[in-house]
């Protein structure tokens, strides 16, 4: 039988009242576990500052990110609507000009740009370059010139005549002057026995008269496109000729767009209705002013010549400029056409850009011998 407290009640003891009944109620002290310090304890760790909010009045709503949206909206829209007004002013202003002059202006702009660049390029780097430049413009001119006249009717004998211009331009630059001349003969011959020949072999009853202007015309393709570009040449390979080659053909260029400029702008007088009827006085007035002022400025800064020297050159290539323009358009009227091609948009072909610096070649070449200071007489 077990025994008792006699305040028990039956009820199952806990453990711990258990511990103390065995101990007397007093706990168990053990120096492998000593008390707890309190004072040990590190202090907890401050919490994290909570982020500080902005003010109510800084803070954007989403109203407002949309009211932003909506602004760069409305001025992304004007400047479109800007460059749009633009463009179309500007395709108005080059149509007028296209009526009025038959050009597009814009495209004319940057091919010539664009061959303005390759010339330049050709003639400060190594003069030897401009060779080929020359030769592809005149095998080109005399391609443009012979398939025009074979349109009216001509009899033209195209590969014989540009094997004939490659015999005339080359020899200009590698061989003696003296040559060239024979060279031009032989290549006018060469190419009006051809004709005279073919015609023999053909036998279509075309006229004495016919066959002999099908010869003679053979033979002006030769004088008016490789001739003049051999006489180019002739200029380039002497001491600073590309300078001088440089010189012409940039009066001319200014002469051109000098007299467009002027007659655009103030163009009233016909000065050859019958030939040209879109060049006038006020448009040549205008080439005046320009290509003088360009020689003199060619002379004194890149000739080394006075200043009326200049003004000398920049006359004679006005003056040979408007001859070998008014001459060009003189022969497309007898021909029927507008353009000798229409390889170049906004030009028409590459003759009708040369019209005006073919012809420009002999009044320089005369003037490097008068003028320039690298000659040596004898």
């Amino acid at each position: 039988m077990s025994d008792h407290n006699g305040d028990d009640d039956g009820a199952p003891q806990s453990r711990r009242e258990a511990r103390e009944s065995t101990t007397g109620g007093i706990p168990l002290a053990d120096e492998a576990f000593p008390a707890f310090d309190t004072a040990a304890i590190p202090p907890r760790p401050p919490l994290p500052a909570e982020p500080v909010s902005a003010p109510a009045e800084s803070r954007l709503d989403t109203g407002d990110m949309g009211a932003i949206r909506e602004q760069w909206r409305a001025a992304r829209d004007e400047f479109g609507t800007h460059v749009s007004h633009a463009k179309d002013q500007l395709d108005q202003a080059n149509e007028r000009i296209k009526q009025r002059t038959g050009r597009d202006l814009i495209v004319a702009i940057g091919i010539g740009l664009a061959f303005g660049a390759a010339l330049l390029a050709s003639l400060l780097f190594n003069k030897v370059f401009f060779v080929p430049f020359a030769l592809a413009a005149a095998l080109l001119g005399v391609y443009e010139l012979s398939r025009a006249l074979r349109a009216s009717g001509r009899r033209i004998d195209v590969v014989p005549q540009l094997i004939a211009a490659a015999v005339v331009v080359l020899p200009a630059y590698f061989l003696q002057v003296w040559l060239v001349w024979v060279m031009l003969f032989v290549a006018v011959a060469f190419v009006i026995v051809w004709r005279l020949v073919a015609q023999m072999v053909v036998k279509d009853g075309r006229t004495y008269g016919d066959v002999l202007s099908d010869a003679v015309i053979g033979g002006f393709v030769q004088i008016y496109v490789p001739f003049l570009a051999a006489v180019a040449l002739i200029l380039l390979r002497q001491e600073g000729g590309q300078w001088w080659v440089l010189g012409f053909i940039a009066v001319a260029v200014a002469a051109d767009t000098g007299a467009y400029a002027a007659g655009l702008a103030f163009g009233r007088h016909p000065m050859a209705p019958r030939i040209s009827p879109k060049k006038t006085w006020e448009g040549f007035a205008g080439a005046v002013v320009v290509s003088i002022a360009a020689g003199v400025l060619l002379a004194i800064f890149l000739l080394e010549l006075d200043w009326w020297a200049g003004a000398i050159f920049g006359a004679a290539i006005l003056l040979s400029a408007t001859l070998g323009d008014l001459g060009e358009s003189m022969l497309k009227r007898d021909l029927g056409i507008k353009d000798m091609s229409s390889w170049l948009p906004g030009h028409g072909g590459l003759l009708d850009r040369l019209d005006s610096i073919l012809p420009s070649t002999v009044p320089a070449l005369c003037l490097y011998f008068l003028f320039s200071p690298w000659v040596v007489l004898f």
